[in-house]
């Protein structure tokens, strides 16, 4: 562990989701994981997140306060109440900003497949909120670490707002994380007077973006910093095919952006206690990934055969690489295999996806659920973790895998290609290996990984090392923490 700087630095997330409270993908495990990873190493950590109906107030017992923060959106001055809750595991404090009439919602961001149309609105009065608790609370960081699209208004708002004359907006450095690039926060030019930001900020230099409004472009403009999910990331968006448009800025900001790769949260993806599996193991003690396998077999209704049994626990999308998988589909079942897929998402995969199931009712089963105690237990049970993504910032499903010894088969792409070293003959021999990647975006590259996957795991004691070379790695946040510290350091030397 670093040495703390003296003193530590005061950090300030803004983010629109925070796990365990709320999250629908990574950034929210992002936000929670990361704060408390930064204040186990001394740091002194505020997050602030919308008061979402759907937070759990059973489980979470926020608390309210007198605290009433006011911005103004479009023609509207409106109100919002500050409640506090502490995460879980930690000394953290959660800034949670109610506004019922924005956030009292069935979804975070939109409902049956449909984003809100007031959506700018909302993460307006989200953003300038934010910065209005800085002020009352006289929480004044040194580091204001803002999150994606949904916050990135923030940044232009601290730099050309209200508060930007202010003495604590001054000495703040602003770091920007872009958890997925294609998630930009897009909204038509008429709805500007709701972003709270000058006219002259409505431009080629400033937010706009092909006539329209790009909300996480703001953040990339006046950021001191960038960081994205994982290094071959940072790499991939600087490129016309990966860069969603972006590229252009991101090439000519590349001096302040650093690709880091998530962590995961190893209290709660761990095989020696986590208490959705039928039982527990470890590297040295196997068994009792053995009893977890029968039990998922068990559970999605398959056969007890020893065929290799591979896991899917994603999002039901094309970036996820389910065109593929359908399209291989044909041929993967007449392997000796089973296919155990947990997810939701797009219609037209979930209605296919089903329908294949009832084709091979003993080889593929589906369930179009979000259930989290399955997605423990097919990292538990499944000898193998299918990933094709056609991108993937970071990933956090291959890190689980392989710390649950259930060897990932990936694309090599984003954060897949940064933690899953394809098994080779040199790789085995230097204890590098780790699973299976391909790299052309094809059925028959996916089907050829998934079939030298099968050879290997047909022979027991080379997939017995693969079972060790993935339990052996440390994904841990405190290695992720460390590298945040130093951006945000350079940040305020950038500020100095």
């Amino acid at each position: 562990m670093r040495k703390l700087r003296k003193p530590p630095l005061r950090i300030l997330f803004v983010g629109s989701e925070c796990t365990p409270l709320i999250k629908s993908g990574g950034l929210g495990d992002v936000v929670g994981a990361l704060s408390k990873a930064l204040a186990r190493l001394g740091h002194e950590v505020q997050v602030v997140i919308p008061l979402y109906s759907a937070i759990n107030r059973t489980t979470y017992p926020l608390t309210p306060t007198d605290m009433r923060l006011t911005a103004r959106v479009g023609a509207d001055l409106i109100e919002g109440r500050v409640w506090t809750v502490t995460l879980p595991k930690s000394a953290v404090p959660v800034i949670a900003i109610e506004q019922p009439e924005l956030f009292d919602r069935e979804g975070l961001y939109g409902t049956r497949g449909s984003d809100y149309s007031d959506n700018l609105r909302r993460f307006s009065f989200f953003s300038q909120a934010a910065l209005e608790y800085i002020a009352q609370s006289g929480f004044y960081p040194d580091i204001i670490h803002v999150h994606d699209w949904q916050a990135a208004l923030a940044c232009a708002q601290l730099r050309h707002g209200a508060f930007r004359q202010e003495p604590w907006a001054a000495n703040a450095r602003l770091v920007y994380t872009i958890h997925n690039l294609a998630y930009q926060g897009l909204f038509s030019r008429e709805q500007w007077s709701d972003t709270g930001l000058p006219d002259y900020l409505f431009g080629i230099d400033g937010l706009e973006f092909y006539g329209q409004i790009n909300c996480l472009k703001g953040g990339l403009i006046t950021s001191d910093s960038i960081t994205t999910v994982s290094p071959t990331y940072a790499e991939e968006i600087q490129t016309p095919e990966e860069g969603c448009g972006l590229d252009g800025i991101l090439r000519q900001r590349r001096d302040r952006l650093t690709g880091i790769l998530n962590g995961i949260d190893i209290d709660e993806w761990n095989p020696r206690t986590d208490p959705h599996l039928a039982a527990h193991f470890s590297a040295g003690r196997l068994a009792g990934k053995a009893i977890c396998r029968q039990a998922l077999q068990r559970r999605c209704g398959l056969p007890e055969r020893p065929d290799m049994l591979i896991g899917m626990v994603q999002r039901l999308a094309e970036q996820k690489g389910f065109d593929l998988v359908l399209k291989a589909l044909d041929t993967l079942m007449h392997l000796p295999i089973q296919i155990a897929v947990l997810g939701t998402g797009d219609l037209i995969y979930q209605r296919q996806l089903q329908e294949r199931a009832k084709q091979f009712p003993e080889k593929l089963s589906v369930n179009l659920v979000f259930d989290n105690a399955l997605a423990h237990q097919i990292e538990g049970g499944a000898d193998s973790f299918l990933m094709p993504s056609r991108f993937e910032p970071c990933g956090l499903n291959q890190m689980y895998s392989m710390r649950y010894g259930t060897v990932p088969i990936v694309r090599k792409v984003g954060g897949l290609a940064d933690t899953v070293t394809d098994m080779t003959p040199e790789t085995l021999a230097d204890r590098s290996a780790m699973g299976f990647s391909f790299e052309p975006y094809t059925v028959p590259a996916l089907i050829e990984a998934v079939q030298r996957a099968l050879a290997v795991f047909q022979d027991p004691p080379v997939w017995m090392e693969l079972i060790q070379n993935d339990m052996a790695q440390d994904f841990s946040w405190g290695r992720s923490a460390e590298a945040y510290i130093s951006v945000y350091e350079q940040a305020r030397a950038r500020g100095a």
